[in-house]
């Protein structure tokens, strides 16, 4: 072979192995893009379908794709800030869709969004497709109708301090004499007992007008009060018992956004929503 032919073969060799890395770059970047697309167009299919914003809090585990080491999402302030955002963008008698798969979170960002949701002025609905644990849990009960699958579960709402329930710690108190209880143990008791009470205070608060008063703190109390494990399963029948609006009929687009939502190896918004305010124009909903 001549040696301008070898050069002209290893230029060839060369652009093509710089293609193939630009595009190990660029298709994972493509195939986000796409997927943000196809959920962009199923919320707007679920607006237009039920006259609503539609709005998304998805919390998935996820895996660092180099060293694959998972990790849990939850519930956090940025996730509060992007909700009351939306609720600030949207028209006050314009109905809210919030669709929830989550486990849950820090405790100071569900009140925030629960308390949110209870001033909006439109009609408010949480969709639970698969599950809203503890703090999710709280935001569904802040709605004026709950839809879930008809497995979908909630759970109890009981405070966590650090890795223990909030109740396991007083009840581990009272059953000890006060002088075998160390100072450390005595301080997260007290710490626990105020953070049973707030969160009994808030669902009770947010419960109170979808019936009286009794019937909200009740509720409240079997909520937080850690009769169940953290992770117990509340299903729908055991929701509807406790007098509370919930009802099966899951939009299926609900399920078609879910399945856009997989477990990806990186970092994507778990709030998803139209960036914009919306307005009544030409007597069209949003």
């Amino acid at each position: 072979m001549a040696p301008d032919e070898v050069i002209r073969m290893s230029q060839l060799i060369n652009l093509l192995w710089f293609a193939l890395i630009a595009l190990s770059f660029l298709w994972p970047v493509y195939k986000s893009r796409q997927t943000e697309r196809h959920r962009i167009d199923l919320i707007r299919r679920l607006e237009k379908k039920r006259g609503s914003r539609v709005v998304t809090m998805v919390h998935r585990q996820e895996a660092i794709s180099i060293l694959g080491i998972p990790i849990a999402r939850y519930m956090n302030i940025e996730d509060s800030e992007e909700i009351l955002r939306v609720i600030r963008l949207t028209r006050e008698d314009l109905p809210i869709d919030l669709i929830l798969h989550t486990p849950g979170g820090l405790v100071l960002a569900a009140e925030q969004i629960a308390l949110a949701m209870r001033r909006h002025k439109g009609k408010v609905t949480v969709l639970v497709p698969h599950y809203a644990m503890s703090g999710g849990t709280m935001l569904a009960l802040a709605a004026d109708e709950i839809v879930m699958d008809e497995n979908a579960v909630l759970g109890p709402v009981d405070p966590q301090i650090g890795s223990f329930p909030a109740a396991s710690i007083l009840a581990a108190v009272e059953r000890k004499a006060i002088d075998r209880v160390d100072d450390e143990t005595l301080i997260l008791a007290d710490i626990a007992r105020k953070a049973v009470i707030q969160v009994k205070d808030t669902l009770t608060h947010i419960l109170t007008g979808k019936m009286d008063q009794t019937g909200a703190a009740e509720i409240a109390d079997v909520l937080t009060k850690g009769y169940w494990t953290h992770d117990y399963p509340l299903t729908v029948d055991d929701l509807q018992k406790m007098g509370l609006n919930v009802n099966t009929g899951m939009p299926k687009e609900v399920y078609m956004l879910m399945d856009l939502y997989p477990q990806p190896p990186g970092r994507r918004p778990s709030v998803l929503y139209i960036p914009m305010p919306y307005r009544r124009e030409n007597g069209s909903q949003g």
